[in-house]
């Protein structure tokens, strides 16, 4: 008895504290009935409610009137379904760029190349004429030799031949000799120099006629007494080093005829040229820069800044896209001018065909050929929280922000609903916008990139307006 007066008040304590409990888990069931709300306070407490389920809605923050939910219809007729219309943000460098003009031209000492007879003689057939492509190494002429300087050295190299024969033989039969110690040592030396001086004269008769225009196999000929009447012009091989930043291999060199300067059965002197050829492969654009731009012009040399080039008249997609240049090298004013050259290496493009059995080709890039350069002049930034931190912004194509007066809008795709949101436009010009980092966007969102846009926009407008005019009260939101 003494130890249940201990404990009554601990378990009074405890049944009092499960009742409290459970009258407030269960005070939504009994509390209307006790405490009946008032009218006004209802219409206050659905307020709230239709507050919080609208910032839900679509899982963006705002005001309904700037989201528009889009059919899987409707997305497609805007092309919201192919590649790249709908992309993530990401942050890239960007310059703002000032257009140039230039133009294409051939690189010197490089692209064109003269042909020259390296012997007289006539000309007995024409290999290659204008139009044609030829690589390097590939036959052009043959002529008919008429030079008796040339069939003499033939003949003398023949007999240097004869000669060096005996004049090993002879040298094996003396060393023969001094092996058997019936033959004294120094005869066999002053043998052995008799065959090193008739293997030097016929070395120097072989290189002769290889300078001439002989082949291997002609001059082999030769050397077995065969006299060769005719010689073949081949295409020059390209510099394998040099200053050019492309070196040309044999491999991969083409050459165009462009001129041909003798005719079939005309006789030529040893250096008349034959033909001119055309390398197209490997071309420079000279831009024109204008006083004023010679700063950003040095600059961009000197960091390796890329330059976009454009061909106007081209559509887009008929060739490959060319990647943006780099100046090789700047050039000297001319007398009294007010521009400045500066060349950068361009790598020509072609379409590769066959016509007449011979292979031919379209070449995109031809000298004189009219380009527009973009020069970068100057580095677009935001500046982060700190003030001092560089950050680099979001490029979109031009089409992918609305204009509304002074603001900016870019649309953010969430499933079937499309978001507005207001951005900073920090630059833009007819091909692209550079809008801010921070703000309303972020590289999580993705951004509708083309001209998609304005319809999407068009499209928001609609819907507000038809909400605005009629249909009954929605407590200011839809449940659609």
């Amino acid at each position: 008895m003494r130890s249940w007066k201990y404990l009554s008040p601990v378990v009074t304590v405890a049944v009092l504290s499960g009742i409290a409990f459970a009258a407030y888990a269960t005070r939504e069931r009994w509390l209307p009935h006790v405490f009946p709300m008032k009218p006004g306070a209802k219409a206050e407490s659905h307020g709230e409610k239709t507050e919080g389920h609208d910032d839900h809605a679509g899982h963006d923050h705002g005001p309904r009137g700037d989201r528009v939910k889009l059919s899987p219809q409707a997305q497609a007729n805007l092309g919201l379904d192919k590649d790249g219309a709908v992309d993530s943000l990401t942050p890239t460098e960007y310059w703002r760029r000032v257009p140039v003009p230039g133009v294409v031209v051939d690189r010197p000492g490089e692209s064109d190349r003269g042909v020259t007879s390296k012997v007289a003689g006539i000309v007995t057939e024409i290999k290659a004429r204008p139009g044609d492509t030829v690589k390097a190494g590939d036959p052009l002429f043959t002529l008919q030799l008429v030079s008796e300087f040339l069939q003499g050295v033939q003949t003398d190299m023949a007999k240097a031949a004869r000669e060096l024969e005996f004049a090993m033989a002879k040298r094996d039969r003396i060393a023969a000799l001094v092996k058997a110690g019936t033959q004294s040592g120094a005869v066999l030396i002053e043998e052995e120099n008799q065959v090193k001086r008739v293997v030097t004269q016929v070395q120097a008769y072989r290189r002769q006629l290889q300078v001439f225009g002989m082949t291997q196999e002609q001059v082999d000929r030769a050397e077995k007494g065969e006299v060769v009447t005719a010689v073949t012009v081949f295409a020059p091989a390209g510099p394998t080093t040099g200053w050019l930043p492309f070196p040309s291999t044999e491999d991969d060199l083409l050459y165009e005829v462009q001129e041909l300067s003798v005719q079939r059965g005309a006789q030529v002197q040893a250096g008349q040229t034959l033909c001119l050829l055309a390398n197209h492969q490997r071309l420079f654009v000279e831009g024109q820069a204008f006083a004023s731009e010679t700063k950003s012009l040095a600059a961009a040399a000197e960091k390796s800044l890329p330059i976009r080039i454009e061909f106007p008249g081209e559509t887009p997609g008929d060739w490959p896209e060319v990647p943006p240049l780099v100046i090789h090298h700047m050039g000297s004013p001319p007398t009294a001018g007010t521009t400045f050259p500066f060349y950068l290496p361009l790598e020509n493009q072609y379409h590769q065909f066959t016509q007449g059995g011979k292979d031919r080709f379209a070449w995109r890039f031809r000298p004189g050929q009219r380009v527009r350069l973009r020069l970068p002049v100057e580095k677009i930034v935001t500046l982060g929280p700190d003030g001092k931190t560089e950050m680099l912004p979001f490029v979109l194509p031009a089409g992918a922000v609305v204009r509304e007066g002074a603001e900016a809008f870019v649309f953010v795709q969430n499933g079937d609903v499309f978001v507005k949101r207001a951005v900073q436009v920090l630059y833009e010009d007819r091909n692209e916008t550079v809008i801010a980092r921070g703000g309303n966007v972020s590289p999580s969102d993705f951004v509708v990139r083309t001209s998609a846009a304005a319809a999407i926009n068009r499209a928001l407008k609609a819907a507000a307006a038809s909400e605005g005019g009629g249909g009954g009260d929605h407590h200011g939101h839809s449940h659609d």
